[in-house]
């Protein structure tokens, strides 16, 4: 079976990784040539709610996505006639689409500004004049955050907007999604659709899950210190969803007896789809010097494009694909885990989060430890503040919050969430570990 009919969280890997020139994917490409001369100078976050109605354009792909774009231009203290680059992704609506909707009056007689926001459509929205590089099918937010970084030190534009709408309609995955209520399984996917919601995502790491548990001696009761610090972050940040719509704190015998999704696999367990959007502004570190918020420098990017041998991952291949990604980003950076102060790595799954802690071995876990781990202070005002963003579960599913937690940590900007130890670097990436796209972040350029 080739390795292009495998799938990720849903979605199908030739969407993942097409036009891959520009990544960093590969050991061996030593110090990133861009190193320090690429900074984060804007963020912005719209409105959060569960999902949209279908009717209120303010909230719907294109409204969102509006607000955050020019909360993050005007975060960087920069115009609308500054911006010259854009980049988004379309696999935020690819869960959406097939919803059964009538489109709306001109000029909303399409998808674009209603489950999806284009390059194009922004432009025109924004009425941004100046753009000269644009791009509407980056892939997901992690590659995503290094393929920007990359087109400014390229050259291919001096200041890019970039964001990262996440669509919610009214309606159940299960019952809107076509896969999920085909009679039949064409392909590569007869051996993933079978177990439910996302091709099998669930199944899959729930089974990585197990042979972890099974290999180390764990239980599934070793998340639950994990799950109630991330619910804690979550509610010491203003935007998140359970902030404003669920603000209490979860307890060890609420996450015990969670509504099971799959043995052993509890509903805590899983980040819950939202309807929200994040923006970013990513400029040359010579431009960052004169902008209105201290610059956030990209050290390095670095990605894994799931190469493993069947449409399944195993655990061995978790650990050898978190294990080869750390050792991309410390060529590319020069930066050791030792140097690592915050570190926000992807939690849409608890069951897979233990692989990127452990195979980066930031503050000194190894194979087998996370749990234990877990179990000490990991608080924010702790020396061990791991996931200080509260990550997707702790904020919903909006995979942004990895990153712009990172940017706040960075600037001292993180309200009832900065950390009390040093945060000069910061590591934050998105999806899988065999998956996935890192950035590293720095106060400094070198």
């Amino acid at each position: 079976m080739g390795r292009n009919n495998r799938v990720c969280l849903g979605y199908e890997e030739s969407e993942m990784t097409s036009d891959t020139s520009w990544m960093r994917n590969r050991e061996g490409a030593g110090i990133w040539e861009h190193r320090g001369k690429v900074a984060i100078v804007g963020w912005g976050q719209s409105h959060m709610d569960r999902r949209w109605d279908g009717v209120s354009l303010d909230r719907s792909c294109g409204g969102l996505t509006k607000e955050a774009c020019l909360k993050a231009i005007s975060d960087a203290g920069l115009s609308l006639d500054d911006i010259d680059g854009l980049i988004t992704s379309p696999e935020t609506r690819a869960e959406q689409t097939w919803a059964p909707r009538p489109y709306f009056d001109p000029p909303y007689d399409t998808e674009d500004g209603l489950t999806k926001a284009s390059a194009e459509w922004i432009q025109r929205e924004l009425g941004l004049k100046n753009v000269k590089y644009l791009k509407s099918d980056s892939p997901y937010i992690g590659p995503m955050m290094g393929q920007a970084a990359q087109a400014v030190g390229d050259g291919l534009c001096e200041t890019v907007l970039v964001w990262y709408p996440m669509v919610n309609l009214e309606g159940r995955y299960g019952h809107n999604n076509p896969q999920n209520i085909n009679e039949e399984a064409p392909g590569a996917s007869a051996f993933t659709l079978p177990w439910g919601y996302q091709n099998g995502a669930m199944f899959n790491n729930l089974v990585v899950f197990q042979q972890y548990c099974q290999k180390y001696g764990k239980t599934h009761d070793g998340l639950a210190p994990l799950c109630l610090n991330l619910r804690r972050n979550g509610l010491l940040t203003p935007w998140s969803y359970y902030s404003l719509f669920e603000p209490y704190q979860l307890t060890r015998e609420d996450y015990l007896n969670g509504r099971v999704i799959e043995e052993p696999l509890v509903i805590y367990d899983c980040d819950r789809p939202i309807n929200t959007c994040a923006a970013f502004i990513f400029t040359t570190a010579e431009r960052a010097k004169d902008l209105r918020q201290k610059p956030v420098y990209v050290l390095n990017h670095a990605q894994n494009n799931g190469t493993g041998r069947s449409t399944m991952a195993t655990l061995d291949e978790h650990q050898n694909a978190v294990a080869s990604l750390a050792r991309k980003m410390q060529e590319g950076s020069g930066l050791g885990i030792e140097d690592v102060d915050i570190f926000n790595p992807y939690d849409g799954y608890l069951t897979f989060t233990q692989q990127f802690l452990e195979g980066f071995q930031w503050h000194g876990v190894k194979w087998g430890e996370a749990h234990d781990f877990y179990a000490d202070d990991i608080r924010v005002e702790g020396p061990h503040p791991f996931l200080s963003s509260g990550g997707n579960n702790g904020t919903g599913r909006n995979r942004a919050v990895l990153f712009s937690d990172s940017i706040e940590q960075l600037r001292g900007a993180a309200g009832a969430r900065q950390v009390t130890v040093k945060a000069e670097t910061a590591l934050a990436g998105c999806n899988t570990p065999d998956s996935c796209g890192f950035l590293m972040m720095s106060k400094y350029p070198s």
